[in-house]
């Protein structure tokens, strides 16, 4: 299953080129066709880990929609294709448009991440926020794996059409490609920190920081034990990759 939008290839990896109304759409139009669509949200982080892993790099590759999140995309896109994105697809920004259209459509959605009691509390905001949402379940990210059948059952009995999994990457995108045709779940999402940020556990940078593009140096002095490594040697090594892949791509042509 894949979508009819216009896409820039970065690592090997397509990126849709569009505005957020165009995939809003067009992950409406995807959930609709039947079977499992996976929406991926890629940023810097998350395409470095797809030059490392063949195997993680083919679920990126094969999913049904992959957007940009992110001023290190936006960078790359420049420097592949010389123009930028219509818009920055995070999931941050984006999901709650996703939950928005559920709401709408009468799809009912499960969450699955964070520790325990994030899920809920999330979930108690997503209501707040669109009152004919219908929440199926939640469940923390953390169990065991004698725990899975019983879980996915748990998320089929409850006839759940999209399916919201916030488990960091790649190990989200993982989960939901070998778990979600079991799940049931037409729409599967990995969304990262996002029901951390909407449960209240993390803040997000103030709105003049978002503007100007410096959320991930933010984030960065908010956890720096865990994200100093992603931003300040990933990000680089990021760069060279892409420029080496910009040189190939003009090659080839």
């Amino acid at each position: 299953m894949k979508h009819r939008l216009p896409t820039l290839t970065i690592l090997d990896i397509p990126i849709v080129c569009a505005t957020e109304a165009e995939a809003i759409a067009e992950i409406q139009y995807l959930t609709e066709l039947g079977g499992q669509a996976l929406v991926i949200y890629v940023n810097a982080h998350t395409l470095e880990l797809t030059t490392e892993d063949p195997e993680y790099r083919k679920i990126v590759q094969e999913a049904a929609i992959v957007m940009n999140d992110g001023i290190g995309v936006s960078l790359a896109a420049k420097i592949v294709g010389g123009r930028s994105f219509p818009a920055n697809l995070n999931g941050t920004d984006l999901t709650p448009l996703i939950l928005k259209m559920a709401a709408e459509q009468g799809w009912r959605v499960f969450l699955l991440g964070g520790v325990p009691g994030v899920a809920e509390k999330a979930a108690a905001k997503f209501v707040a926020d669109n009152p004919t949402l219908e929440i199926s379940g939640t469940h923390a990210g953390f169990f065991k794996e004698e725990e899975l059948d019983n879980l996915l059952q748990r998320i089929r009995d409850a006839r759940t059409d999209v399916l919201i999994v916030g488990m960091g990457n790649p190990v989200q995108e993982r989960w939901l490609a070998c778990n979600q045709a079991r799940a049931g779940a037409r729409l599967g999402v990995g969304v990262g920190a996002f029901l951390d940020f909407s449960a209240g556990m993390f803040p997000r940078a103030p709105l003049w920081v978002q503007k100007i593009k410096l959320e991930w140096l933010y984030r960065m002095s908010r956890e720096p034990r865990r994200l100093w490594k992603r931003y300040l040697i990933e990000g680089p090594l990021f760069l060279i990759h892409v420029v080496q892949d910009a040189v190939k791509q003009r090659r080839a042509r």
